[in-house]
């Protein structure tokens, strides 16, 4: 079994590359490589709006807090460009915007904000020539999403409900678990008349999408029967109601994960994606709906990857967006799906999102092994995809590690892919120390594009001199729902198994030192992290491990999962296997650990519960005398989003690998960190 390259199929790519400049932080060596500082300062692109006439682009661009000065989380402002203009020219940039539109027949783009002044966020309304945003409606609870009709003056939009709770008669008042929480519901109103008042969609529980059909005749909504997660995920159901929002005309005959909702131009169909059935880990099939009866096909069953996006543009023709593997695929399909055809194929800058102008126009959202997300236009004449902003020039002063998709095959023959980033100075016959990350999920996968963050290593383990390893063990997406299900009632067993497999095909090519393999990963790959520094411990020399599982009883009952859990991953109840499911827990394992565990967790996770991490710290650091340091994040929950805690995170996590596979320090790492420094080595 042979290491081997994916092979990328020839593709035009057009990159425009702008002249860099420098980083915070940053001297102007080249071979420096990439800094937690520096990766504490990336900015990209997120949401993006074409315009009817496909001439200009909105999009927002997402800038971090410096962390060493404000502990907050990243704020989006907007920015237009004519597509024909070498400049984009920002909008707004005094308040977080999200949600972003063009409104139909009036020349603005909305969207949603709140300034500093303001208790709740509204919708703004900026007008293309500029000025100031205004807002153009409030609710007393927020707006959480909306949705325009074609005439740009129906409005349909999100709130949590208005009801209120009476007022505690005593000075203090407990939390009741899971019950008296807030639905969130649909309201529609007319914003081209003053005084028009919401009205509620009368639709039971939480309203999660609200779509206008054609003409305003119709809406198709989105809802769960209660607002807890579990419902949110597994529980959906879709309904088309009349323009008024009072009478359910229709109930769509789908069961499962639900993605987003769009109506066909005729206003006979619907298009959504969703899994295939109750089991299936995640929404990326592509379905077509009856609007007469609620009927539902599922379009291409066989397409071994996964539906990322989709837009109409005829009344029998959708463009979509999908994963194939660790690559992207932009093309279209019939809506009987009897026909699907590439329009953008495999290779290139990683495809994010897209939207689609009726002339034709294409802009993306996509990113790079070489950059995070950016603006990006398709020029059809051409056959080439345009990069139109570049919003880390100094990103062209600092030396990358080569990236490379790979594959390998585990013992059962099933063939695994992933990715690999070298080094940065590689030698050809040296042996490296390597960092395996894994992705949560497990219903995810790593794409061949940027692949840095606050918690996965890539091109700054490149710069320490590590191998940077990103394997999609089965389970994940990206290959097709019966890959998808491989994993399911086998928790921990051959899905972990593939990424031992993967780790030993990079020994055994002669690139990795055996005695030198790290592992970390959040959630899922948190729990891969734990069972690698307990189960496998023989073969991890070091683990960070991040809101990771533990303990798969208590996890069940702590968790805001408990059914998606059992539904699409364990396959069974656990009280009808205690034992078994204890054997799939790294706590079982937890005596003979001998791997050096860094555990980290935010204080507030409702999915993977704190109580995890206590778990594992207790057992090892009672158990053992393997060094392990178990550090909490205050405000933080299944994941950390505020700048400082992202930066702690990583300058962590990567002074643990140097001390534990590179023996850079005598001593344990220091439990205080001197946050001015870029230093991870001390």
């Amino acid at each position: 079994m042979e290491f081997q390259r994916i092979q990328k199929r020839l593709f035009s790519i057009l990159i425009c590359i702008i002249l860099p400049a420098m980083a915070p932080g940053q001297d102007s060596s080249p071979e420096q490589g990439l800094t937690p500082l520096q990766v504490a300062h990336l900015q990209q692109v997120d949401e993006i709006a074409l315009s009817p006439s496909g001439e200009k682009a909105a999009y927002t661009l997402s800038k971090q807090a410096d962390p060493r000065k404000k502990n907050k989380p990243a704020e989006s402002s907007l920015y237009v460009r004519n597509l024909s203009s070498p400049e984009s020219i920002p909008f707004v940039t005094t308040m977080d915007v999200s949600n972003i539109a063009f409104r139909p027949h009036q020349g603005s783009i909305t969207f949603l904000g709140k300034r500093e002044k303001d208790k709740k966020v509204g919708l703004f309304e900026i007008s293309l020539s500029g000025g100031e945003a205004r807002r153009i409606l409030s609710f007393p609870t927020g707006i959480s999403d909306y949705s325009w009709a074609s005439d740009g003056k129906l409005l349909a939009f999100l709130a949590p409900d208005t009801t209120t709770e009476p007022e505690p008669t005593l000075p203090y008042e407990p939390r009741i678990y899971e019950e008296n929480l807030t639905n969130q519901r649909g309201f529609i109103t007319d914003l081209s008349t003053e005084n028009n008042p919401p009205r509620q969609i009368q639709v039971e529980g939480s309203v999660y999408q609200a779509e206008w059909g054609p003409e305003q005749k119709k809406l198709a909504i989105a809802a769960a029967p209660t607002p807890l997660v579990d419902d949110y995920y597994m529980h959906q159901q879709v309904m088309i109601l009349d323009s008024l929002g009072q009478q359910t005309l229709v109930e769509v005959d789908h069961e499962g994960k639900l993605g987003p909702l769009e109506w066909s131009p005729d206003g006979t169909k619907l298009a959504m994606l969703g899994g295939a059935d109750i089991h299936d880990p995640a929404p990326a099939r592509l379905h077509i709906v009856s609007a007469a009866d609620g009927s539902v096909q599922q379009l291409q069953p066989r397409f071994e990857g996964a539906f990322e996006q989709f837009q109409w543009t005829g009344e029998n023709e959708l463009h979509y967006l999908a994963s194939k593997g660790v690559w992207s695929i932009y093309g279209s399909i019939t809506a009987d799906g009897s026909t699907m055809e590439p329009v953008i194929d495999e290779g290139g800058p990683y495809l994010e999102s897209f939207d689609r102008a009726a002339d034709g126009t294409v802009i993306f959202v996509a990113d790079h092994a070489t950059h995070p997300q950016e603006l990006y236009h398709y020029h059809a004449d051409k056959d080439t995809v345009q990069r139109l902003t570049n919003s880390n020039k100094w990103l062209a002063d600092v030396a990358l590690g080569r990236q490379e998709a790979v594959s390998w095959t585990a013992s059962d023959s099933t063939v695994l892919q992933g990715l690999l980033i070298y080094p940065l100075d590689y030698q050809k016959g040296k042996k490296y120390p390597l960092i395996t990350t894994v992705h949560g999920g497990p219903e995810a996968h790593y794409d061949n594009g940027w692949l840095t963050s606050y918690s996965t290593p890539g091109q700054m383990g490149a710069a320490e001199d590590y191998f940077v390893f990103y394997p999609n063990y089965r389970g994940s997406t990206g290959r097709g729902e019966e890959f998808a299900k491989s994993s399911q009632a086998d928790m921990a067993g051959a899905e972990f198994d593939d990424i031992v497999a993967g780790v030993d095909e990079l020994i055994k090519g002669g690139l990795v030192d055996s005695s030198k393999v790290g592992v970390t990963g959040g959630s899922y790959g948190g729990y891969a992290t734990g069972w690698m520094a307990t189960r496998y411990t023989n073969r991890f020399a070091a683990g960070v491990m991040f809101v990771g599982i533990s303990n798969n009883i208590s996890k069940w009952g702590t968790s805001d999962i408990p059914e998606e859990l059992y539904l699409v991953h364990a396959r069974e109840r656990i009280w009808h296997d205690y034992q078994g499911f204890l054997e799939r827990s790294p706590i079982y394992y937890a005596g003979q650990s001998e791997t050096p565990l860094l555990i980290m967790h935010g204080e507030e996770d409702t999915r993977v519960d704190p109580g995890q991490s206590y778990e594992l710290y207790r057992h090892i650091k009672t158990r053992t005398d393997t060094p392990v340091r178990l550090v909490l994040y205050p405000g933080e929950g299944h994941g950390n989003v505020n700048a400082t805690a992202r930066y702690d995170y990583n300058i962590r996590m990567m002074r643990w690998f140097n001390k534990y596979l590179k023996g850079e320090m005598d001593n344990q790492p220091d439990s205080e960190l001197e946050m001015q420094s870029r230093s991870v080595r001390s």
